[in-house]
Order: structure tokens, then C-alpha cells, then sequence
């Protein structure tokens, strides 16, 4: 286990290599590697223990009743997936993680990160800490989402998520830190209808762009 490739992580921003290396003992670790297209988690099961991903990437994908699969998040190198099912008891996972390449996952017991040990140290407050930063981020995010796929057409959808951008890069010129793909993954809709609209906003002054680099104008109707 690299201790490295965990101190640079959001879970253990600011707790050094050798105080990672003293903690482990206490946070029921577990570590695997899995081939691509390998399962890691499977829907209903439960699980009490959340994974990082050390190395490579995996995809969050939900099974629908006739067997149709959809692709609905990606987990990359240092983030965290499956703490909600593990913080709540007998939980069942709703998706199935599965390895989109090979990759080592390391797993952590939930309860164990949120008790800290007997001799309450001060990495493993830290540790804690960040854990609740963590899900509060990702809460933030969720409901960014929400807010972003509750209009009908693709272009709201669109001005929504490219407001977003601005507000949060204080500018109406920005890069957006997804792909084409990626975005109309994230929007819910249609990677070729995401393409056209865009053409059309560009094409009736809302919006130019090129690549990932968007610029807004102010326009009297969109």
C-alpha cells in the first residue's frame, strides 16, 4: 500500500505519509485488484466498507428491470465511492461498481474511520473531518445536478450547467473540466442532441466555444 498515493487524496488531505502509516491498523483496511470490466461492488448487495480507487478508474452503473445498463458516474484515481451505502446498516447498493480498466481499490470500514481510536489522535480527527467534508461536497453536487437536469429541453439543461460555470469561474469566459461525453452523461441527454444544441446557441449568439473553452453573451432572448 503506497501511503503516498493516499496522502494526496481528499480523503486524507493535510494527515502526512508516516501518520497514514500509523493510522491504518485502526481503519479495517482492505486492499484489491480487480481486471477490467470486473465487478467491485454488486447491486443488492450491502457492504459497511467504502473503496478509494489507488490506481485507474471505475464506472457507477444501474440495471434497470429489463436489463438495460446505463453508465451514470465515474469513479478516478483518489476519490471515494459507496460511502452512503456503508455509512447506513443493511443498506442495499442500488448500482453495481464495476472496473473500467485494472485497477486497485482500497477499502476502509465506515464505522471505523467515524470512531476514532483510543488514543484520539490527532490524523484521526482529521480523517473524520474530511470524511464529512467529503459527503457535504458531494450533497452540494447532487443537488447542482438536480437543478441542472430539471428543465425539459437541452438547451436550459445547458444554460443552467454554463451559468454554473460562470458563477463559479467569476468570469463569462471559462473551460468546463468535462468532455463532450461526459457532460451529456452528467445533463442526462443525448450526446449527439447535446452537440446540435450547442451548434444552435452558437449560431443564434448565446454562447461561443471552442473545445472545453465557453464564453456567454449577453443576449436579449435564449
Amino acid at each position: 500500500m503506497d501511503t503516498e498515493v493516499l496522502a494526496n487524496t481528499p480523503l486524507f488531505h493535510g494527515i502526512r505519509s508516516h501518520e497514514i502509516t500509523q493510522l491504518l491498523p485502526c481503519l479495517g483496511m482492505k486492499h484489491k485488484h480487480y481486471d477490467k470490466d470486473e465487478l467491485i461492488l454488486r447491486a443488492g448487495d450491502v457492504t459497511e466498507s467504502f473503496g478509494i480507487i489507488e490506481q485507474g478508474s471505475a464506472n457507477i452503473v444501474v440495471n434497470s428491470y429489463w436489463g438495460d445498463s446505463t453508465i451514470i458516474g465515474h469513479v478516478y484515481q483518489g476519490e471515494i465511492f459507496a460511502t452512503a451505502y456503508a455509512a447506513i446498516p443493511d443498506e442495499e447498493l442500488r448500482v453495481d461498481v464495476i472496473a473500467a480498466d485494472s485497477c486497485s481499490v482500497v477499502f476502509f470500514s465506515m464505522n471505523k474511520v467515524l470512531t476514532s481510536c483510543n488514543s484520539a489522535c490527532a490524523p484521526h480527527h482529521r480523517l473524520i473531518q474530511n470524511m464529512v467534508r467529503l459527503s457535504a461536497k458531494k450533497n452540494l453536487s447532487l443537488t447542482s445536478r438536480m437543478l441542472h437536469i430539471a428543465p425539459k429541453s437541452i438547451r436550459k439543461r445547458l444554460l443552467s450547467y454554463l451559468s454554473e460555470q460562470a458563477q463559479i469561474h467569476g468570469s463569462s469566459s471559462f473551460e468546463i473540466p468535462v468532455s463532450r461525453q461526459q457532460l451529456a452523461d452528467y445533463l442526462g441527454v443525448d450526446r449527439s442532441a447535446l452537440s446540435n444544441e450547442l451548434s444552435k446557441m452558437q449560431r443564434d449568439g448565446i454562447i461561443s466555444y471552442r473545445k472545453n473553452r465557453f464564453t456567454l453573451h449577453e443576449v436579449a432572448e435564449v
